[in-house]
């Protein structure tokens, strides 16, 4: 597949890079400063945006292509809108250039939570919340400009990442979280990223994806 990735040279985001190369599909990565790549990967694409919210300098980068995944979003947690504001750019981009599919990351306290899900765990969720309301607030608000978007979105909802291995070994529940998971590392995350990219059952829905 032909793929284009925002957040390139984030956690996720290297991960996607690393494992669609590896597999073999033609990857475009969008990135302010090409220095911040980590070693150059052979079929891979770098497209320099030193404007990205700026939706025309973005269009290029999204054109003709079969997905575009992103990792954009907040790197602390003072959000301040950033990942809102950043996807409806993309939005506004691939809706130029009609291209329909995007995954993107968002988290697992902005999904419904499980019915059955241990008091524990609630209140784990509950607490991790208060102190990062200002992240999930703007998660929240990209997962509404996802919903009102003309594109065939996803929205990845991990809960708290670690820099584990590759393992292949997770749940994934559309509309909600797996209960009880409470952990998965970034390369998971971007390896169920990937295998939902051509799964029809996520599309214009939440995956939470966890141990």
């Amino acid at each position: 597949m032909k793929l284009t990735v925002f957040g390139a040279t984030g956690g996720i985001g290297q991960e996607i890079v690393r494992q669609a190369v590896a597999a073999g599909h033609e990857v475009t990565a969008v990135v302010r400063d090409p220095a911040r790549l980590p070693v150059p990967l052979s079929g891979l694409t770098v497209h320099t945006a030193t404007r990205i919210d700026d939706p025309e300098a973005l269009r290029e980068a999204v054109a003709g292509r079969d997905a575009v995944l992103s990792g954009l979003g907040a790197r602390g947690r003072k959000a301040g809108g950033i990942a809102e504001r950043l996807t409806r750019t993309v939005l506004t981009a691939m809706e130029a250039e009609g291209t329909r599919r995007l995954l993107v990351v968002s988290a697992a306290p902005v999904a419904p939570k499980p019915a059955d899900d241990p008091l524990p765990d609630r209140m784990m969720l509950a607490a991790i919340g208060a102190i990062l309301k200002e992240v999930y607030a703007d998660l929240t608000a990209m997962e509404a400009a996802l919903a009102a978007s003309a594109t065939d979105w996803t929205s990845v909802r991990p809960p708290k990442l670690t820099n584990g291995p590759l393992t292949g070994d997770y749940r994934t529940v559309i509309g909600s979280n797996p209960r009880s998971g409470r952990s998965i590392s970034r390369a998971d995350v971007a390896h169920a990223m990937l295998a939902l990219t051509d799964d029809p059952a996520s599309v214009k829905q939440g995956v939470g994806v966890a141990y």
